[in-house]
């Protein structure tokens, strides 16, 4: 029996559609619509490029759409949304396996090469946390080319629980620094943190992970994530990049004492939390003149994210640039000033 399916994959922008296969009496291109309708701006109607009938079901190709937006997908008289997808199909996806280790759900990239390979986690930004195991890794650019550009690394990409995303988001522009710690068991908490090391240190005992060459990158919540993981897993990574990373007192604490630490900051010259990079900048001054010389920090100029379409659009509103500069890990991500080269050359001493 064919199901409802959608066709996807993760350029630049992040999680983006481009066509459905969906179980269907044939119809006339006429006859099918795909609406987009963002957040508080009017709809949006995606061109259909083609509508072919076979086997039962309806075979449709779109113009790119960002996924993430809520869409209605309109075939004759009958209406889909995200939530009606039996499967959701997206290029690359299909290298990581779905796993599950106690409390830990993750998708796993394992490398053909035999005997200890490198082992780079990533850590995925706020939003995208839950069960589905499939937007953690599609949301953003990332960590599905991570298995492109380091075949020989097991690639490991844990779902954080995801917390209540509207209450947070009604609160988020009231929160400042001095409150900003994380309050409960979501995201990227201590406990969970440690089970994702301990599971990484069964791999290295196990033989199949390089304990020189553990190395970890996240953005925004993910990249505070990395900070944190950092101090739960102490001795375990060779070097992490935490890319926009959320600065609360607590991950802002432990980036200023990483006196030993190997690790790259990466972030916009501002972005939508206005005092994020103040305390980067400070965290990591501080650890260069206590004599840490692996205590790096890039802030891109906006000339830098324009090179990839990174608010671009000159009718932007100063809030919309800030949340349009948040995007860092794009640059980031694709080697930019090499600092993926740097990460994934360290050896842990």
């Amino acid at each position: 029996m064919p199901k409802n399916c959608s066709d996807t994959y993760v350029p630049d922008a992040g999680w983006t559609g481009r066509g459905f296969t969906i179980p269907h009496a044939p119809v006339e291109a006429r006859q099918v619509t795909l609406t987009l309708a963002p957040r508080g701006k009017a709809s949006v109607a995606v061109a259909i490029r083609s509508v072919a009938s076979a086997d039962g079901a309806v075979r449709i190709t779109t113009d790119d759409f960002n996924y993430r937006t809520p869409w209605t997908l309109t075939v004759g008289a009958d209406s889909y949304t995200r939530a009606d997808m039996d499967e959701e199909r997206c290029e690359g996806l299909e290298k990581f396996e779905k796993m599950r280790d106690g409390g830990v759900i993750y998708r796993l990239y394992t490398p053909r090469a035999a005997g200890p390979r490198p082992l780079l986690l990533f850590l995925h930004g706020g939003g995208n946390g839950g069960d589905d195991l499939i937007t953690h890794v599609a949301a953003d650019y990332g960590c599905l080319q991570f298995a492109e550009k380091y075949p020989d690394f097991y690639i490991m990409a844990p779902q954080a629980p995801e917390r209540d995303m509207k209450a947070f988001l009604a609160t988020f522009p009231k929160m400042d620094f001095a409150h900003s710690d994380q309050t409960g068991p979501y995201g990227w908490y201590r406990e969970y943190l440690a089970e994702i090391c301990d599971l990484i240190r069964r791999m290295i005992s196990d033989g199949k992970v390089d304990a020189r060459r553990v190395y970890v990158t996240g953005m925004s919540m993910g990249g505070a994530g990395t900070i944190r993981a950092m101090s739960v897993g102490a001795g375990l990574f060779a070097a992490g990049v935490p890319v926009c990373p959320s600065m609360t007192p607590e991950t802002f604490g432990i980036l200023k004492g990483m006196t030993h630490e190997k690790v790259w900051v990466a972030t916009s010259y501002v972005d939508h939390t206005l005092y994020r990079h103040k305390y980067i900048v400070d965290a990591i001054l501080a650890l260069r003149d206590a004599g840490n010389r692996d205590a790096r920090l890039t802030l891109y100029a906006p000339e830098e994210l324009e090179k990839y379409g990174i608010a671009t659009d000159p009718e932007l509103t100063m809030q919309e640039r800030m949340w349009a500069n948040h995007w860092s890990w794009v640059p980031t991500y694709h080697d930019e000033h090499g600092i993926m080269s740097w990460l994934t050359t360290q050896v842990r001493e």
